[in-house]
């Protein structure tokens, strides 16, 4: 099985163990001046991507549990295009609400805000619509940022995948029984197969590897929506699940990947085509069908910064919790440079003037 490259040996996590040092220097190695620049450059564009984010959940949370998933993506998408049009960056959309023809606004291929920092952006204003719209768990808002060529532009298909958190990052293999990878994913959390809790979109086409998994003796999560924040928390220990298997949205992928590089875990994953138009656009976008993608290279930037706000209550986020006068958000916000990874806890009062009693 092919190694983890050297820069992504013995990777931090939040709450696995952290290492000191810049990922990509030994330890007691000082960072050079060009070095300083980029981690400068991180840290401005952490602290960014959480308002970004904040702001299409706050948007987002006034139609939660409202029943109409296009308005709620509608509120998210203008808020968050807002917010990165008033940003001191030049962000073109690599990862969006779809192609230009598609998508009136956050396409693939806009270009927003007139900073001087060119980046690429990948975004998903409401991840999980329909839960949002419903009123259900795991709604939120997500962004990555890295520098130009950072960030893979995936084609809109879906793509297998399998993602395991720090400790068994380099010990699974996605053309490897389902199986093996429960007993690797097991040993190197040092538990048992039946431990483990394992993560899968609840589609018809998934019942043979759900079968697969429950036959291995461990247990099996279903969600309805949002794979993207059942990729994270894996990549977060204290989530109460383990690994994420089974085949989701390539766009929601890229996403994953962003974070997990941050977080230390993993992804990998195999763009599929259903059809020969797919094919294709895969030739066209210089995608490898079968090959298997690992993190480093769906998100291959040095310069990476990743947000995630709730709208609902999830595992990992809380949602949006309003108050008179204004409400609060609960975010997580990280950079792999940087080696930072932050909950923010934020309160936004919205009446101006207004006496609010605000409590811890």
């Amino acid at each position: 099985m092919e190694a983890l490259p050297a820069q992504l040996e013995g990777r931090f996590v939040l709450r696995y163990g952290m290492t000191t040092g810049h990922p990509d220097l030994p330890p007691s190695a000082a960072p050079a001046a060009p070095l300083l620049e980029e981690l400068a450059l991180e840290h401005a564009l952490v602290l960014q991507t959480a308002r970004v984010t904040e702001a299409a959940a706050l948007a987002a949370s006034r139609l939660v549990g409202m029943g109409d998933k296009n308005a709620v993506d509608a509120a998210g998408t203008e808020a968050m295009r807002r917010v990165l049009n008033s940003l001191d960056l030049r962000a073109t959309v690599v990862i969006g609400e779809g192609e230009m023809d598609e998508a009136p606004m956050l396409y693939i291929g806009e270009t927003l805000g007139s900073g001087r920092h060119e980046v690429d952006i990948a975004v998903d204003p409401v991840e999980g619509t329909v839960v949002t719209a419903k009123g259900l768990p795991n709604g939120l808002a997500v962004i990555a940022i890295s520098e130009q060529g950072g960030l893979m532009h995936a084609p809109d298909c879906y793509m297998d995948k399998l993602v395991v958190p720090p400790p068994a990052a380099g010990r699974v293999h996605l053309d490897w029984p389902v199986e093996a990878n429960l007993a690797a994913i097991a040993q190197s959390l040092e538990r048992r197969v039946e431990d483990l809790l394992i993560v899968i979109l609840d589609r018809e086409r998934h019942q043979g590897l759900i079968q697969r998994v429950r036959g291995a003796g461990a247990r099996v999560k279903l969600i309805g929506d949002g794979d993207v924040v059942a990729g994270l928390a894996v990549g977060v220990r204290g989530t109460g699940v383990h690994a994420l298997m089974g085949s989701g949205g390539a766009p929601e992928g890229v996403l994953t990947a962003a974070a997990l590089k941050c977080l230390g875990a993993e992804i990998q994953g195999r763009f599929l085509a259903e059809d020969d138009s797919q094919r294709a656009r895969f030739r066209e976008m210089g995608v490898e069908e079968g090959r298997v993608y690992r993190t480093h290279e769906l998100a291959p930037g040095k310069q990476m910064a990743f947000s995630a706000t709730g709208i609902t209550d999830g595992e990992l986020l809380q949602g949006v919790r309003r108050f008179g006068g204004g409400a609060r958000t609960h975010t997580i916000v990280m950079g792999y440079a940087t080696r930072v990874v932050r909950f923010l806890d934020s309160i936004h009062l919205e009446a101006e003037g207004a006496r609010v009693h605000i409590r811890v």
